[in-house]
């Protein structure tokens, strides 16, 4: 089932009714992106600078190597810095674009069935802000860990699984559920959708790919939801019955 809703939504990510959506998520991640290295390095500037020029009084002749290596680090440390924003980046931005996506599934794939209803604005950017906050404390975590030998990939497919898997499938729910349903079904499903939520994990860690991780998110989530309310009808008629 997972696998199956994997396929068919990298396969969606490439039809011709989201390549606008594709553009855009792309285009603006990528500016997105460029904006955060300049203000990093600016912030690095105006906070080491000062430090060096404590350190280097009367510029001695080993300056320009000690400028070459923090130069260096620097770099590193941007480079790191912006791998781990990439995720709450492309999840920020593409948090806009999801119905969309969704809207495109569930007619091409699903044409008999009743369409989803978008989030309605207010809730969707507090949806999409939750999120990103979500991600960035569950990255935060991942990076304290990675000082643990032998525990630091784990903690990243681990945490970012449940934090993945979560956020998007209830997102895919909630177009057909109220939201106190939607999460109880996802609580339900949990080990389905933290599997699930392994496998976008694992396509977040490719680069490049990486920048389409919401899109293909949000297509394979609304698969699997989908998929899951078929094979468990009586959570609809259990809900409809407690709702009198």
């Amino acid at each position: 089932m997972i696998l199956d809703a994997a396929r068919l939504a990298f396969a969606n990510l490439f039809a011709a009714e989201t390549r606008t959506v594709f553009w855009k998520v792309i285009g603006l991640t990528l500016l997105a992106l460029v904006a955060l290295w300049f203000a990093l390095r600016e912030l690095f500037a105006w906070l080491a600078l000062p430090w060096l020029d404590a350190l280097m009084p009367g510029t001695p002749e080993w300056a320009g190597w000690l400028t070459f290596v923090v130069g260096i680090l620097a770099s590193l440390g941007l480079a790191l810095g912006l791998a781990l924003l990439l995720a709450p980046v492309t999840a920020l931005i593409a948090g806009f674009f999801l119905d969309d996506v969704a809207e495109v599934v569930e007619k091409r794939d699903y044409p008999s069935e009743a369409p989803g209803t978008p989030l309605p604005l207010a809730e969707a950017i507090a949806s999409s802000a939750k999120f990103l906050g979500v991600v960035i404390l569950g990255n935060i975590v991942a990076l304290l860990l990675l000082l643990v030998p032998g525990v630091n990939l784990i903690a990243f497919f681990l945490v970012n699984g449940y934090l993945l898997g979560r956020e998007f499938f209830e997102f895919a729910a909630m177009r057909h559920r109220p939201p106190a349903e939607a999460r109880l079904f996802r609580r339900k499903h949990r080990a389905t959708v933290f599997l699930a939520g392994l496998v976008l994990v694992a396509f977040l860690a490719v680069p490049l790919l990486n920048l389409l991780t919401p899109l293909f998110a949000a297509g394979m989530m609304v698969h699997l939801h989908k998929m899951l309310s078929a094979r468990d009808p009586g959570f609809a008629r259990a809900m409809a019955v407690a709702r009198g």
